[in-house]
């Protein structure tokens, strides 16, 4: 084993270490019992192979699709927080064609539905980019300001034009068998996505080290202005392609969250995981193949969260509040890291 598997696998145990350690805290500070809620954290997590497939690694597949869009943005210098509303309209999209070509078989259904879920993604992250390039608007503002409107849209469909035949319920109807994912397996609730997911992380990962659009990425991330002066980058159109790109990624999450997960489109059929995103690429240092391994230890989280409230009667926010002080912790280890390198220089 070299030093730098060696290492890697260190840091991974010290900080799922400090994870479970800093949740016991919380608990502990909460007053609750702290055993018995990390055994039930730990069983809806990593407990069983049906909680790994079924709850764990079904969870991490919008994150890291979500993960890997926030990544690809921020690796461009684009502060995409729109990943959620990205998400929500991609999910949208992908509930309109699934519902309205539900006669066409699932070998052409499947594709249209993912591919229309890009679409809306990333026309939705369209609007952020032409009034960054036009109008110099922060996209930090208008990309959270795209998140509300695009819940109110979702929220406007499933209450009228698309609302299910009974208008009883504030959702579609579900959508047909042609529409669904296959799952690996009649007792497991994963499906295909997580390997288009996993799939879409190696191939970004390939194309940001290996090929010349790549190095003009990470160019402009690092330095717009040297990117500019000294490789003769076009900075605003490689922002911009990375935009749409993270909003096509976000939109392919959302639609495959209807055709593998929810059948329908609803509203709240997201629990935040475009911002859960941020923390997934921020601890992966916004590497796409690390996004994969982060992803999965979110949706390891989320999903022993939910287990932990409903088997010991703890909030589920209290992982919540977790994941914020990764964010916390990691952005401050980056301006350390950074305070350092100019000391150094």
């Amino acid at each position: 084993m070299t030093n730098a598997r060696r290492r890697s696998r260190w840091i991974a145990g010290g900080l799922i270490a400090a994870i479970v350690g800093a949740v016991g805290t919380l608990l502990h500070a909460s007053g609750f019992e702290v055993t018995s809620a990390l055994d039930a954290l730990l069983r809806g997590s990593i407990g069983s192979w049906y909680a790994i497939g079924s709850g764990t690694l079904v969870r991490a597949t919008p994150l890291i699709l979500t993960g890997l869009a926030v990544a690809v943005a921020f690796r461009a210098g684009v502060f995409n927080i729109g990943a959620e509303g990205q998400f929500l309209v991609g999910a949208a999209g992908g509930a309109a064609v699934a519902l309205t070509s539900s006669a066409l078989p699932s070998v052409l259904l499947i594709p249209g539905i993912l591919i229309v879920g890009a679409i809306a993604g990333s026309s939705w992250a369209w609007i952020a980019a032409a009034l960054r390039a036009r109008f110099h608007v922060l996209e930090v503002i208008s990309t959270i300001m795209l998140n509300f409107i695009a819940a109110y849209l979702v929220s406007y469909l499933v209450r009228a034009p698309m609302q299910e035949p009974t208008h009883i319920y504030p959702q579609t109807a579900t959508i047909g068998m042609a529409a669904r994912l296959p799952r690996f397996g009649a007792t497991t609730r994963l499906h295909v996505g997580f390997a288009i997911a996993v799939l879409a992380c190696l191939m970004v990962w390939w194309l940001t080290r290996h090929t010349a659009g790549g190095f003009r990425l990470r160019a402009v991330g690092a330095n717009p202005r040297a990117a500019r002066a000294a490789g003769q980058i076009d900075v605003e159109r490689v922002t911009s392609r990375a935009f749409l790109a993270s909003g096509a990624l976000s939109g392919v999450a959302g639609a495959i969250e209807v055709c593998g997960v929810t059948y329908a489109l609803y509203e709240n059929i997201s629990p935040g995981y475009g911002y859960t995103a941020i923390a997934v690429a921020l601890l992966a240092r916004l590497n796409a193949a690390a996004v994969v391994l982060t992803g999965v230890l979110f949706g390891a989280l989320e999903a022993g969260a939910t287990a932990m409230q409903r088997d010991a009667g703890v909030p589920s926010v209290v992982v919540s509040v977790v994941e914020a002080g990764v964010i916390h912790a990691v952005v401050a280890a980056d301006r350390a890291r950074a305070r350092e390198g100019v000391a150094a220089a």
